[in-house]
């Protein structure tokens, strides 16, 4: 995979026949201490709602938030999205939600798990099938967060891996894949025959580049840190929103 060094900035989406992929959390807003500490401004559900006009309802979100968080997020604006990396889908803005459930072998995880880190600031997110341990707020807990859940994962059924971020780590089913989300959609008539982009900023949204880069399309790495398959890169957050709005005005 290339170095983030030598990653140049995206082109613009020029023409019709676009699909836009966009991860949340470190690509749309700054990342928070806890995760529902985050706050999203009208403008920018101003700016998601004429893309998705501009783009004849070719746009999703793939997050690894549940869906249920991200409608609490952008409310009332509703959108297709890929929640839990794939393990949630709401494929039309007003169709139902596709959700998981918590798996008893992870509750019994997650609830050893909130016990280790009683008292400290870690936050513990149960997403259903997905336990995730954010350390943001305490950095030097990350390490012993990672090995807690490597060696769990010898006690749990087969079919579950550890991905590791910039600042907590998750234990998720082998099928959680963003790649596959964003092919799902893909498949759909409202995406089906369009070139595809994808903003995404940590390691969970690797996968999503490959399949991305398999068709063709554009794929973003947001505040890029080291070796990524993603085609083209954006310094951070502002940087990525202020190219989404370019868009909007290259299409007006």
């Amino acid at each position: 995979m290339p170095h983030d060094a030598s990653l140049p900035a995206p082109p613009d989406l020029e023409g019709a026949g676009w699909a836009l992929f966009l991860d949340i959390d470190g690509t749309l807003l700054e990342h928070a201490a806890h995760p529902d500490a985050v706050v999203v401004g009208e403008e920018l559900k101003t700016l998601l709602s004429r893309l998705e006009r501009d783009l004849d309802g070719a746009l999703a979100f793939v997050t690894g938030r549940s869906i249920s968080a991200v409608d609490r997020l952008f409310a009332p604006l509703r959108l297709r999205a890929a929640g839990l990396y794939g393990l949630e889908h709401r494929l039309d803005p007003g169709g139902p939600v596709e959700a998981a459930d918590e798996p008893a072998d992870i509750a019994a995880l997650a609830e050893a798990v909130q016990a280790e880190f009683a008292g400290k600031e870690v936050h513990i997110e149960r997403k259903g099938p997905i336990l995730a341990i954010h350390t943001r707020a305490a950095p030097h807990l990350l390490a012993r967060a990672i090995g807690l859940v490597e060696e769990a994962l010898s006690r749990l059924p087969p079919g579950y891996r550890v991905l590791p971020g910039n600042a907590g780590v998750e234990l998720m089913p082998l099928e959680a894949a963003k790649g596959a989300a964003i092919q799902r959609f893909m498949d759909m008539p409202a995406f089906c025959g369009r070139r595809a982009a994808f903003l995404g900023d940590d390691t969970s949204d690797e996968n999503g580049f490959t399949a991305i880069n398999a068709e063709g399309g554009l794929s973003i790495r947001i505040k890029p840190s080291g070796p990524t398959a993603a085609g083209y890169a954006i310094a951070d957050v502002a940087g990525a929103l202020e190219w989404l709005e370019r868009q909007v005005r290259s299409r007006a």
